[in-house]
């Protein structure tokens, strides 16, 4: 992780090193924060943040499923979070805003723990690397299946959840995979450690839906207008496991990964990263970096002016 000079914390801009919780903080000890991933890209009219208020808006439904009332609003935490790229000289970078129960009580029934957060944004490049963008990945379909819907809230994109994606990438990780592939409680297809699944066959885009206690991934939504613009049929069904060593093409998508090519799984080869595959992840490209004008809408462009927050 890069270093940057600040961090936006409960409203102010603090320094990086400056920007710290106490040991006893209940998210540390029960996962009890809600999280968005998000980036920002170089554009020709300056840094731009991808689909922003959308992952605002899911940062504060994800804290109003965990009982966690927002301390600040998403208007005031997307200014301080344009704020905050503007004081770090950033272009391109990653962005974590973090709403999480802090100091306060070690109980279960916390309402009288305070709500903190945070906002932080630095160089990170693409999660699974360049090299796999290019020429796709290998992936394991784990042995940890996602956690189900009546257990947990998959919707959520809450801090304590990701124990799941943990044990399923390190699963994967040490068995020589790039990625882990998750199956639900019913043995369908349900997402990656961090990504949304993609299933090409016959020449339609096949995801799994709701259902399958997947994340509503914002890339993920995004790609399935892409593919719907360009002209693909883009079904939302359960996906067997087979299907995927059957699939044409296979590819994942998020915040931090992109558009990722799959090219094999379970060493099952799904071949090079296919047509459909490149034609999506072109024009998704393109969205991120401001070249499709239709795409325009998605972006918040970040303007060079004085800074807002407090300092």
């Amino acid at each position: 992780m890069e270093q940057v000079d600040l961090i936006w914390k409960n409203g102010e801009l603090v320094a990086w090193e400056d920007a710290q919780v106490h040991v006893l903080t209940h998210a540390m000890h029960y996962g009890t924060g809600v999280f968005e991933g998000i980036r920002a890209y170089e554009t020709d009219r300056g840094p731009a943040v991808f689909r922003h208020r959308e992952h605002l808006d899911r940062l504060a439904k994800s804290a109003e499923l965990y009982y966690l009332e927002m301390p600040y609003s998403t208007e005031e935490i997307r200014q301080g979070t344009h704020d905050l790229i503007r004081g770090n000289g950033l272009g391109s970078c990653y962005i974590r805003p973090l709403v999480f129960r802090g100091y306060g009580s070690l109980g279960l029934y916390a309402t009288d723990a305070p709500v903190e957060a945070i906002v932080a944004a630095f160089p990170w490049g693409v999660y699974l690397g360049e090299e796999a963008a290019r020429n796709g990945i290998r992936a394991k379909v784990s042995s940890w299946r996602a956690i189900s819907g009546d257990s947990l809230i998959p919707h959520s994109k809450a801090a304590g959840q990701y124990l799941n994606s943990i044990l399923a990438k390190t699963e994967a990780q040490k068995a020589g995979y790039e990625e882990a592939i998750l199956l639900d409680q019913h043995g369908h297809v349900s997402e990656g450690s961090g990504e949304n699944v993609f299933v090409v066959r016959d020449g339609a885009l096949v995801t799994p839906g709701h259902t399958n206690a997947i994340l509503d991934g914002i890339t993920r939504n995004s790609v399935v207008q892409i593919a719907k613009d360009i002209g693909y049929l883009v079904e939302e069904r359960d996906i067997a496991r087979a299907e995927l060593y059957l699939a044409d093409e296979v590819f994942l998508t998020g915040t931090a990964a992109e558009l990722v090519p799959v090219r094999e799984i379970d060493d099952h080869p799904i071949g090079e990263p296919g047509e459909i595959t490149r034609v999506i992840q072109k024009k998704f490209d393109d969205a991120l970096h401001g070249r499709a004008e239709e795409y325009l809408e998605w972006l918040d462009f970040v303007e060079i002016g004085r800074i807002t927050s407090a300092a």
